[in-house]
């Protein structure tokens, strides 16, 4: 029986482990780095043991010192959790010659399958090898890991050597393995997969399809179960062939075996060896705890021959911090706050005051809606995305909201090309124009000497603000009356709440602020100086980090004079685990070069200067 689990990973994924945990009467080990020091996850285990460093590969990539971890705070046994060392065969094998129980499939089916190439192998299916015009267009992927880092998409022949050049830089960063491979992309197709559990009796479970069609850089978005609207015939196919990969390399535990669905036809992709980020829409729909059934079947118990029926369906959506309008740009800063509706199901790594830091993945938390039918369960989790509060940096929350109501996805007209076709406008501003109004009433409000107004006649007054990117200017005015403002009734005016009357209609806006930034219901606002500053202009042709982050490549041969053309990728940063290309905005001259490759740089730094011909 295992009695305490160090969990080799962090954030939310550490947090869901450590419940099951607690349900279950066994002490919890945490490893946290420098930056993860005061994080969630650190924080609720029984103990935590320090990784020195700051970035994966310091720290929770280092299965040597998550090893001597374990075994200096008492561990008998360790989860990988899922992603860094959670398909790393050696990792497994450095557990078990520890003398700890591995939670996890043998080391020989991780090794086996933790190779996309290898498994497709497995399953009889050849990479592409020299690619013509006519294999156009291919994907460029990782051979170990997932998550979508080092993927590539290639629709022109001279593309390919740039994708490949970084996906493998992407790849050996995320997990220290560079193997990239090409095959074919399937243009729209369906991303179904499979949950096995097997134990070590011979019983394997197929536990359902999900749908993870909905993605972005190749990472899911949103994800459900089932799989809606697949032949009954199409769902025995999925099945017997994530049974066939399973029980090809004798697999125990819980794994999730990979589709893509197009045409009718099922096109095996890979199979991840370990549990998933969206496996609790499987947990909704099939009522039991996959951890809970990973630890049981490590300990030797026997499944039962017949896997749970499902009921009803369930849909999660992945909560990032990210600017989804801005090229999905990952976001740091201080969670103010975050309270999600107690109707839905919360995983998350941050609490309220928590800093989003720049060397980890941008997740902030996956909200899970469960109901009798697909369409109850939609209606529950865009509600309660959209009664979410959420104060802190930019997120997706808009664009999931937008998503679940929108007619394709509600019609279960699912594909992996959703958001490149309707990314604009799910991604359009729709701030509230009364927001900077209900912020200006509250900060008048907040500041006033007694707490309250003055019952005197008094100037027009003005307030400056910026609201999705543009400027806002409003003006209210105290009279013996009462306040009037823009022409809408102000029925009360406090420092936390303002209650307009628009067209005789009563609106409640709820207003938090945090320095110069304001949060009105969901609308987030930045106050501006009543009198801006005169600022320097910047030179045209100025490259700014959209992000904070590290400059991890400088374009070879690229210096100070160089001439360039529009388009062309100049510096590479890292942040989050992706890379993000800065490229020339114009064709011209590279006038200045600010940074070196390992810098790290704020949002905002000027990172070079391309200026155009006169």
């Amino acid at each position: 029986m295992i009695s305490t689990l160090l969990v080799a990973n962090r954030g939310e994924i550490a947090r869901r482990i450590f419940r099951t945990c607690a349900e279950l009467g066994i002490r919890t080990v945490a490893v946290h780095s420098d930056a993860d020091e005061n994080a969630l996850h650190a924080r609720v285990a029984d103990t935590a043991v320090r990784l020195p460093g700051n970035t994966p590969a310091e720290t929770y990539l280092r299965g040597d010192l998550v090893v001597k971890a374990a075994v200096a705070a008492g561990a008998d046994a360790v989860h990988p959790g899922y992603g860094f060392l959670s398909e790393n065969a050696d990792f497994a094998r450095a557990v078990l010659d520890a003398g700890l129980l591995w939670i996890g499939p043998p080391p020989a089916a991780i090794e086996a399958m933790a190779s996309k190439t290898r498994a497709k192998e497995l399953m009889g299916i050849a990479p592409l090898g020299d690619v013509t015009e006519a294999d156009l267009p291919v994907l460029v992927k990782a051979a170990a890991g997932g998550g979508g880092r080092g993927m590539r998409i290639v629709r022109r022949l001279d593309e390919l050597g740039t994708a490949l050049e970084g996906a493998r830089a992407e790849a050996a960063s995320a997990f220290g393995d560079g193997e990239v491979f090409v095959e074919p992309y399937i243009e729209r197709g369906r991303h179904v997969e499979v949950q096995i559990l097997a134990d070590t009796h011979g019983t394997v479970w197929p536990l359902g399809t999900r749908d993870c069609s909905l993605q972005r850089r190749h990472q899911k978005v949103i994800e459900e179960a089932p799989a809606p609207g697949l032949p009954e015939g199409l769902v025995k196919e999925l099945y017997a062939l994530a049974v066939r990969a399973a029980r090809s390399v004798a697999y125990v535990g819980a794994g999730t075996v990979e589709f893509l669905v197009a045409d009718g036809r099922a096109h095996f992709l890979e199979m991840n060896t370990r549990l998933q980020v969206e496996h609790p829409v499987t947990e909704a729909v099939s009522g039991i705890d996959l951890v809970a059934e990973q630890l049981r079947v490590a300990e030797g118990h026997a499944l039962p021959l017949d896997a749970p029926r499902a009921r009803g369906h369930a849909i999660e959506a992945r909560l990032y911090a990210e600017d989804p309008a801005r090229d999905w740009t990952p976001q740091t800063g201080t969670l103010h706050r975050l309270a999600v509706p107690g109707s839905v199901r919360l995983d998350t790594g941050y609490t309220d005051g928590d800093e989003i830091g720049v060397h980890y993945d941008a997740m902030l938390a996956k909200v899970v809606a469960h109901a009798p039918t697909r369409a109850e369960a939609l209606r529950k989790l865009a509600h309660a995305l959209e009664n979410t509060t959420l104060h802190g940096p930019t997120t997706n929350r808009d664009l999931l909201v937008r998503s679940l109501r929108h007619e394709e996805f509600t019609a279960a007209r699912l594909d992996t090309g959703f958001y490149e076709r309707h990314l604009t406008e799910l991604t359009a501003p729709a701030p509230d124009p009364h927001a900077p109004l209900a912020a200006a009433l509250a900060d008048a409000h907040g500041r006033s000497r007694f707490g309250g107004w003055r019952n005197i006649p008094s100037q027009p007054q003005t307030k400056r603000y910026l609201m999705a990117g543009e400027e806002h200017e409003v003006h209210y005015r105290q009279t013996r009356e009462g306040l009037t403002a823009d022409g809408v009734r102000v029925v009360h005016a406090g420092a936390r709440l303002v209650v307009l009357e628009v067209d005789g209609v009563r609106r409640k806006l709820e207003v938090s602020t945090y320095g110069d930034q304001v949060h009105v219901n969901n609308t987030a606002l930045t106050a501006l100086p009543r009198f801006p500053d005169a600022k320097a202009q910047l030179a045209p042709g100025s490259l700014l980090a959209p992000m904070p982050g590290t400059v991890v490549r400088v374009a070879e041969g690229l210096e100070e004079g160089s001439a360039v053309e529009a388009g062309q990728p100049l510096l590479w940063l890292e942040a989050m685990k992706m890379q993000h290309q800065i490229t020339a905005p114009v064709t011209g001259v590279l006038s200045e070069l600010r940074v070196l490759v390992g810098q790290q740089v704020e949002p905002g730094s000027l990172l070079a200067v391309v200026q155009a011909p006169r």
